[in-house]
């Protein structure tokens, strides 16, 4: 009888994968003459992984995925006690009667839960779980923003959507962000929501950005704003000093939660 003969390419694949899963992007050419393979040898394995939803493909190779990237409705269970800190320190900085957005993202649902009762407050979404949290508050006013609403955005961000912040005077804009990197700024993984999202900042007096420490560790390829347009961070009570000094010297404020509990 034959014995079966090693499947290498699924010996290779698995390796990619590992790396991916330790945080590390790769590079096709790269890894072609490590393994001394074709490039389209190894752009088949990355097209395999992206399907199993192990990375996300770019161009020249792959990134490793973003908690950001998964669908609204995966990332909402996910550090909820690390998202329920960051949402009380930011209800915190909101005063009654202001307007404001708050950006498509499973941190800034949190911000909902945090807010005392009977608030006075205008609440602008583009969201359909934060809508519908403020929905179950009958003491705050809702605007919700129209639109095509996108699964893994968990809202909408077309250009219907982008329209409909045109005529909004907002005070306090809670941007949702994939990454952070305290040289180049807040990114995001989708360039339509990337869009959405600059229009939105230009829109807004004041914006905060809600970012647990994973955010600081992943890349996304969409810009959306620099360093210096972010009013206030808030952080995680652990955040590594450097990268807290970092963000203070580009202007932003940091504000530290408290430990969750």
């Amino acid at each position: 009888m034959l014995s079966k003969k090693p499947d290498i390419p699924l010996a290779r694949r698995d390796l990619i994968a590992d790396r991916l899963a330790k945080g590390q992007a790769v590079v096709a050419t790269e890894l072609a003459t490590e393994f001394d393979v074709s490039e389209d040898a190894i752009r088949r394995d990355l097209r395999a992984l992206a399907a199993e939803g192990r990375c996300r493909r770019v161009y020249g190779g792959a990134l490793p995925l973003s908690p950001a990237d998964r669908p609204m409705a995966a990332r909402m269970d996910e550090a909820r006690e690390q998202k329920a800190a960051l949402g009380r320190a930011a209800a915190a900085t909101i005063t009654q009667g202001e307007l404001v957005f708050l950006d498509s993202g499973s941190t800034n649902l949190a911000i909902v839960d945090a807010l005392p009762e009977d608030f006075d407050l205008t609440i602008v979404t583009n969201s359909i779980d934060i809508a519908a949290a403020a929905l179950r508050r009958s003491d705050l006013k809702l605007i919700m923003i129209g639109g095509s609403v996108d699964v893994v955005v968990g809202g909408a961000i077309d250009a219907t959507a982008i329209s409909g912040i045109s005529d909004l005077n907002i005070g306090r804009c809670f941007l949702g962000a994939c990454s952070v990197s305290t040289a180049g700024g807040v990114y995001a993984i989708n360039a339509a929501d990337a869009a959405f999202k600059r229009v939105l900042v230009a829109a807004s007096q004041h914006t905060t950005v809600l970012a647990t420490n994973d955010k600081f560790e992943t890349s996304a390829p969409y810009r959306v704003a620099a360093i210096e347009d972010i009013a206030c961070f808030v952080v995680e009570h652990d955040m590594p000093s450097a990268e807290s000094e970092a963000l203070k010297k580009k202007g932003a404020k940091v504000l530290k939660a408290k430990r969750a509990t």
